[in-house]
């Protein structure tokens, strides 16, 4: 029977447990060497162990000594090359790590700084549009100015038409009085 591929398949027992990988783990690895390697905790070790050996290889009678001094402590300069050429790689692999790092975090830095900008500059844009609209927007004290000078023109106009209403009012009485008395003067 051909098996669908929107079916999962049967689970099956393993006898070992099968290891996920992890494409970073050598890397932190080299990383947490490169780290200790640069302490000083490290170098005191490191310290110790040569004075150790050293002193074990000079002063402990001759048949224990497995180093000896006359050849120059060949296996003590041996295991110290040997730990500088696989402790070289290692540091040289966690610096090229922390430079991608580094790239990656320049990037975003760089990104970051552009929408910055971008919004730096919306933002003076639109306070230069509300400055505008803010040049077209009437003050308080032109508003004012402008109902102070309405309301004279509208009290000049009712007086006038007051003085206009007494004129006509005026030659009303005169034109009445003529009619009733056949005016003055006749």
């Amino acid at each position: 029977m051909a098996e669908r591929l929107d079916t999962p398949l049967e689970a099956r027992r393993r006898w070992f447990r099968r290891r996920t990988k992890d494409p970073d783990r050598f890397g932190r690895l080299s990383e947490g060497v490169a780290r200790f390697l640069g302490t000083p905790r490290f170098l005191i070790y490191l310290t110790v162990f040569s004075v150790a050996w050293i002193g074990w290889n000079t002063l402990a009678p001759v048949p224990l000594q497995f180093d000896k001094a006359a050849l120059g402590f060949t296996a003590l300069t041996l295991m110290l090359s040997l730990q500088a050429s696989y402790s070289s790689p290692l540091i040289l692999l966690a610096q090229n790590r922390q430079a991608d790092r580094d790239r990656v975090a320049a990037e975003q830095d760089r990104q970051r700084a552009e929408r910055n900008l971008a919004d730096t500059e919306y933002v003076a844009r639109e306070l230069a549009a509300l400055r505008l609209a803010m040049n077209d927007v009437a003050t308080r004290d032109f508003v004012r100015s402008e109902l102070r000078g309405l309301l004279e023109d509208i009290v000049e106009e009712r007086e006038e038409r007051i003085r206009d209403l007494e004129r006509d009012l005026a030659a009303m009485q005169e034109a009445q009085a003529r009619e009733e008395g056949h005016g003055p003067g006749l």
